[in-house]
């Protein structure tokens, strides 16, 4: 009988040095045989010692690849014109990506199958494999690198009187059933790939740029760097009470916390992105990618209701005692601004959530009387800066974009103001 090889067939005269790369591509792929004692050209040449060369095939299998392919594979002598074969048979595996043990999950070590050829997957089919195989939580599915070190988290953790050796490890989620590091043992590595970005600006907008700031590194590393460059920016503003100096923080330390650990935590680590922190003269906004998770609306976080995106994060956090519970930390911000005139705005987005923390000192100085009408408000601040954006409206009012518009309506139909600029510019001034 003359073979020809084909997506699922591969022809082997005799083992070689790519026979494990072989299997591999076909449990990665759609599964496939491997006839060993069959030339190149289709013609059988059978082999001497079967039973030698199948223990050397089960070796392979259970040495050199991982995770566990047995389950995959059988392994068995035919008979094709009185000469003898070795059929060997490959199941797509549940577990993909399989790769070569000293190679790792990386495209040297991790094959499919491509026409009649097997080839090393891209990095993008490896990081698809596992979303495929471990579900679409980002921070339970493997980690494609695997050498890792936690230097910042161990300290962190030693700090807290926590365990921090492979038996915790698992207990937390941070390494899987098979030994492999997750993604949330990569965030928690110093090996992180994702980074804090902050910018300071001057005034309130982003015209006149003063410093910028990255933290990379363990997310937790991140959290305690980024949380002290906040508190530095975070300007006090003295006040006294006959001869008792009171000094009021632009923001609440506990909004602060709250709002970074928001982003850290319930951010979208899927997506490649930084989380963004800016920080201007009347506000810092908190931006992290990920809108919210699929169900929940703003009005049930705001109520207390969580459904963490990033599970097995939430609990070391909470293991730590960064959180306290889940799902107050909205709350915790909206209270630290009781009496303050001025409240924290949420805005979620399909692939974004953006939190903003008013300057309680520059809403203390710019909110006008309340007996004032809306729209006088909004001219005063007019008066008081020259040109103001919808989203200064929103600030002052306390509300969201629709009474913001109608206000800024109202005003234009009167004559008393006037648009300028275009989308993202425009401005409205006096007449």
């Amino acid at each position: 009988m003359k073979y020809e090889e084909s997506p699922v067939l591969e022809l082997k005269e005799q083992i070689n040095a790519d026979f494990k790369k072989e299997i591999i591509a076909f449990a990665n792929t759609d599964g496939g045989e491997i006839l060993v004692g069959v030339a190149r050209d289709g013609s059988v040449t059978g082999i001497e010692d079967t039973e030698a060369e199948m223990e050397k095939i089960g070796n392979m299998i259970r040495d050199g690849i991982k995770p566990d392919l047995t389950a995959y594979t059988s392994i068995e002598r035919i008979e094709d014109g009185g000469k003898a074969l070795i059929r060997v048979s490959v199941s797509r595996g549940l577990k993909r990506p399989y790769h070569l043990t000293d190679k790792g999950l990386k495209p040297t070590g991790v094959f499919v199958r491509h026409g009649v050829s097997s080839v090393p997957a891209t990095d993008e089919a490896i990081r698809q494999m596992l979303r495929e195989s471990d579900g679409t939580a980002f921070d339970k599915a493997r980690s494609v690198n695997q050498e890792l070190t936690f230097s910042y988290a161990e300290k962190t953790f030693q700090e807290r009187q926590i365990a921090f050796d492979n038996a915790h490890k698992r207990t937390l989620g941070l390494i899987d059933v098979d030994g492999y590091y997750t993604n949330a043992a990569l965030l928690l590595s110093d090996q992180c790939g994702h980074i804090i970005r902050c910018a300071v600006y001057e005034g309130t907008g982003k015209t006149k740029f003063k410093t910028r700031k990255e933290f990379s590194g363990s997310i937790l590393k991140q959290m305690d760097d980024a949380f002290s460059f906040l508190s530095l920016n975070n300007n006090l503003r003295a006040t006294f009470d006959g001869l008792r100096r009171i000094d009021y923080a632009d923001y609440p330390e506990e909004a602060l916390r709250e709002a970074l650990l928001n982003a850290v935590v319930h951010r979208d680590y899927d997506y490649s992105g930084s989380i963004i922190i800016n920080i201007y003269d009347d506000r810092m906004e908190f931006i992290s990618l990920g809108g919210l998770v699929k169900g929940l609306t703003l009005l049930d976080i705001k109520g207390g209701v969580s459904q963490p995106r990033n599970a097995v994060i939430a609990n070391v956090f909470y293991r730590l005692e960064l959180i306290e519970s889940y799902g107050t930390g909205i709350q915790k911000m909206m209270e630290s601004y009781h009496g303050s005139g001025a409240e924290p705005v949420f805005a979620p987005a399909p692939a974004s959530f953006v939190v903003t923390l008013p300057n309680r000192n520059t809403v203390a100085d710019e909110t006008p009387a309340p007996n004032l009408s809306r729209e006088e408000k909004v001219i005063r601040l007019m008066e008081k800066q020259g040109a103001v954006t919808r989203k200064d409206v929103e600030r002052l009012l306390g509300c969201s974009s629709f009474p913001a518009n109608k206000v800024l309506s109202s005003l234009s139909e009167q004559g008393r103001i006037m648009k300028t600029g275009a989308a993202r510019g425009t401005k409205y001034v006096l007449k």
